[in-house]
């Protein structure tokens, strides 16, 4: 299968691409490479950097004649949303209609969207299921919101096979230090560097950690099932960002306090997503626990250091 991925050099992104090629499928990646890197990608699999807004986009589709898109570029970072909204929209609405344009005029089979569970809001009750009412307090669950409604929107009215992937809390490899789910990555860049790790607001916010090999397997999984639905993404586990914190400084010893920071606009309070529906329709299920990725990660960051430093003199 022809399958084009927007923000393919990103975090998450790049992981899709590798399972989409492990599982045999042609690859083409657009990416304007602000958050993503070349690296992150194989060497074989072609780049094309561009913007998702850049008009020259259905030109790109048209040449490379993807049968599905999945649509993974956005900008995901909720600060920066409450910082400057316009920007967020212009990223994340106006270039996801790009997308879609392009993808019906040169006749796409299928997108696969990524989406959020800041969507929800403040959530009613735990775990969110899909059908919970959409009330986002930030710009970003916004724009999530919109990028949700066109894609249905133009699917419905032009028979363009869709679905939506809302993504709890992703960590893994290659996760930066900004976004919309950065936590475990500025936890661990703190105590690698030294510095005393900072948590915005009392710890007590929960999210809904997934590993992103298993949002990877989700994105590969919706290339041929879940036509017209929208699926929760997680792993129905409520987990305090303090939590995160104590078992972060078991696997690496650390020792030193925490520092606080004021909570931050746009944030949640709590999240678990229930993820039944993409059980039993995309046969899809988390495989990485919390305790596993952490553990993984932390192992790649002690030998990524130990490559780092010089060889220690034999002198006494």
């Amino acid at each position: 299968m022809r399958v084009l991925i927007t923000g393919g050099a990103g975090f998450i992104g790049s992981h899709v691409v590798e399972v989409c090629i492990k599982a045999g499928h042609q690859v083409l990646v657009v990416d304007n490479l602000s958050r993503g890197r070349r690296e992150n990608l194989p060497r074989d699999v072609p780049l094309v950097i561009m913007d998702i807004r850049d008009s020259v986009l259905s030109s790109v589709i048209a040449d490379f004649r993807p049968e599905v898109i999945i649509h993974q570029a956005a900008q995901v970072d909720v600060a920066a949303a409450v910082a400057d909204p316009v920007e967020d929209a212009s990223v994340n609405v106006v270039g996801t209609l790009n997308v879609l344009q392009a993808a019906v005029q040169l006749g796409v089979r299928r997108v696969v969207v990524a989406s959020s569970a800041a969507v929800y809001g403040e959530p009613r009750q735990l775990p969110v299921k899909e059908d919970h009412p959409l009330c986002p307090i930030s710009p970003y669950g916004l724009s999530k919101m919109a990028v949700e409604a066109y894609t249905r929107w133009f699917g419905e009215k032009y028979g363009m096979e869709w679905v939506i992937l809302r993504y709890g809390n992703v960590y893994g490899p290659r996760q930066t230090v900004v976004g919309e789910a950065g936590v475990v990555a500025r936890f661990l860049a703190a105590m690698q560097s030294g510095y005393r790790p900072v948590i915005f607001g009392d710890g007590k916010q929960t999210r809904d950690f997934v590993h992103v090999f298993d949002v990877a397997r989700a994105n590969l999984f919706a290339l041929t099932r879940g036509t017209g639905g929208i699926y929760n993404i997680g792993t129905g586990q409520e987990v305090s960002v303090l939590e995160l914190y104590e078992r972060l400084c078991q696997l690496l010893e650390y020792q030193r306090e925490l520092a606080y920071g004021p909570r931050r606009p746009g944030d949640i309070q709590r999240m678990a997503l229930a993820i039944e529906r993409a059980v039993d329709e995309l046969g899809w299920e988390p495989l990485i626990s919390l305790s596993e990725g952490l553990k993984e990660l932390v192992g790649q960051m002690c030998t990524a250091t130990l490559n780092r430093s010089p060889v220690p003199s034999r002198e006494t």
